[in-house]
């Protein structure tokens, strides 16, 4: 059997791919929005509560879809999530007003609710703990790749068809990932074609409860009683408001503040998510440089990082005093780095403080406070926006990123 070197980094390719067209499907509905609302009779009101329903339905499901996850293993559990959000993605093109849209997202919530849990059991399974934010800052990159993507798709397809093409040409891309995620993934232990000197990297890098083989269920009981727990669910609270804010709120913000029209939105609005591409790199790179350069531990490199975010969020807060488009998306970019540069971490941080039996489960449950703080936050605008505008929201952002980082610093603490 022919071995390939590097297998592990083959694996997390696949892994970037699913996270890409995962978050294609998400960002879409934001750069169709003007397109949808013109042609539905949608109001800004009624589309807070179609990207309200997404998010609602992620925050309540992902804890579940982390316990399954933990119970089916990585490969099972995401091909059959990721099947059906693909089915469901298509069954967008049916839509025929915001309640229906909306029940369409919510079911698109609760099966793309897996991703970042599955990312992050395959990331521990193949990595080594040394390596391990280098690997969740790669995977994590599907998902600005994702959101990158969507504006000239989108606008791709409304030029040449409709908005609706663009959700089946989604789905059927889905589909054929699940496809290729169904041959080739494995683990470390069942691969093939991996070589028995990567084996034994990757294993003896690993922490003990990554290392040997369980057949616990989960204890949410245990998770919720840990501390690092609430230092990482607390600052995602806090900060998934903001990605959730780029991903759905730019192409609006853009049109009404700006009044770009869907060509120039298509131009720019991709922008702030090659810098948050630069942001999941970077970050995941960040954290072994402080610990070699600062001799600090592995925690506190990590928590490095999320302050590094939270700093740079601080230029983004400051969109309302941009005069034109360009210096707003540019602050718009700095906000897309800052957010994945401090999200990798936080990610990081929940597989070195949790083992094989419950990262998943951890991460849905961290989920679910992030997506909470989405929910909330994405109602409040759509309510807002009409009588306060845009700019105190986003200055609201930097505020909870750097109460976030606070959190981080005083609460996590070293677990090995």
């Amino acid at each position: 059997m022919k071995k390939v070197k590097g297998m592990r980094w083959w694996m997390i390719a696949l892994v970037t791919c699913g996270l890409t067209l995962n978050y294609l499907a998400r960002s879409s509905l934001a750069t169709a929005a003007p397109t949808f609302e013109h042609e539905l009779l949608i109001t800004d009101k009624q589309y807070s509560y179609i990207v309200a329903a997404f998010q609602a339905a992620y925050m309540v499901v992902q804890p579940l879809a982390g316990y399954v996850l933990d119970i089916l293993g990585t490969k099972i559990g995401f091909a059959c999530f990721a099947l059906i959000w693909a089915l469901i993605c298509m069954a967008h093109s049916l839509a025929g007003g915001w309640a229906s849209l909306a029940i369409f997202r919510g079911l698109t919530g609760m099966f793309e609710a897996a991703s970042i849990p599955s990312g992050l059991k395959a990331s521990s399974e193949w990595f080594p703990a040394k390596e391990r934010s280098i690997a969740t800052g790669w995977f994590n990159i599907g998902s600005s790749i994702g959101a990158l993507l969507a504006p000239p798709l989108v606008a791709w397809c409304v030029i040449h068809h409709n908005w609706r093409t663009a959700f089946v040409i989604i789905g059927g891309l889905g589909i054929l990932w699940v496809g290729l995620w169904s041959m080739f993934y494995k683990h470390p232990r069942d691969q093939k074609h991996l070589s028995d000197e990567e084996r034994e990297y990757i294993i003896s890098g690993q922490e003990a409860s990554y290392r040997t083989e369980t057949r616990e269920k989960p204890s949410v009981r245990a998770i919720l009683a840990n501390r690092s727990f609430w230092g990482i669910a607390i600052p995602r609270f806090l900060a998934e408001p903001a990605w959730q804010t780029f991903s759905f709120w730019i192409p609006l913000y853009m049109a009404d503040v700006h009044h770009m029209n869907l060509k120039d939105i298509a131009m720019c609005a991709w922008l702030p998510f090659l810098t948050a591409d630069l942001g999941c790199v970077v970050g995941g790179y960040l954290a072994p440089y402080f610990q070699k350069h600062f001799k600090v531990s592995l925690i506190t490199s990590r928590k490095l990082v999320v302050v590094t975010g939270a700093i740079c969020m601080i230029g983004p807060g400051c969109i309302g005093l941009a005069s034109n488009p360009y210096t707003a998306i540019a602050l718009f970019c700095l906000g897309g780095f800052a957010h994945q540069t401090l999200s990798g971490a936080l990610f990081t941080l929940a597989s070195d403080s949790f083992g094989k039996r419950d990262l998943a489960t951890a991460t849905g449950l961290a989920g679910m406070s992030g997506y909470l703080g989405a929910t909330i936050f994405s109602l409040i605008v759509g309510v807002l926006t009409a009588t306060m505008g845009y700019n105190p929201l986003f200055a609201a952002l930097a505020l909870f990123d750097i109460i976030g980082a606070t959190v981080v610093w005083f609460t996590i603490r070293p677990s090995r």
